[in-house]
C-alpha cells in the first residue's frame, strides 16, 4: 500500500453526542477497520477524533460519525486534514 492510499483526518462531531456511547461507537468503527488514532470528549460537548488509515476505511469512519450510535443526534461533522498519529492502534483519550 502506498502512502497515497492513506488518509489522516481530525474529525469533530457536534450535537447530542456525549453520554450516548459515542466514543465507544467510534472506537469500535475504527478498530473494525484497523485504523490508527484516538477519540475523546471535549468540554464544549463535542466529540473529537483523529483517524488515519486506508482512505476507504477513513471514509467509512466519517460515515459512522455522521450518524453515531442510537440516542445520538449529530448536528455537524467538521473534517480537517491532519498528520497521522504517532502511535499505532486506536485509543480512547481523556476529555479535553
Amino acid at each position: 500500500m502506498s502512502t497515497d492510499d492513506i488518509t489522516s483526518l481530525k474529525v469533530r462531531v457536534e450535537g447530542a453526542v456525549q453520554g450516548v456511547g459515542f466514543r465507544d461507537f467510534l472506537a469500535m468503527a475504527a478498530e473494525a477497520d484497523k485504523l490508527d488514532g484516538w477519540v475523546r470528549n471535549r468540554a464544549d460537548g463535542s466529540v473529537e477524533a483523529l483517524v488515519s488509515g486506508p482512505t476507504k476505511a477513513v471514509e467509512n469512519f466519517v460515515s459512522a460519525a455522521t450518524h453515531g450510535p442510537r440516542g445520538a443526534r449529530v448536528t455537524s461533522v467538521d473534517l480537517l486534514n491532519s498528520e497521522p498519529p504517532a502511535e499505532k492502534g486506536f485509543l480512547r483519550k481523556a476529555t479535553l
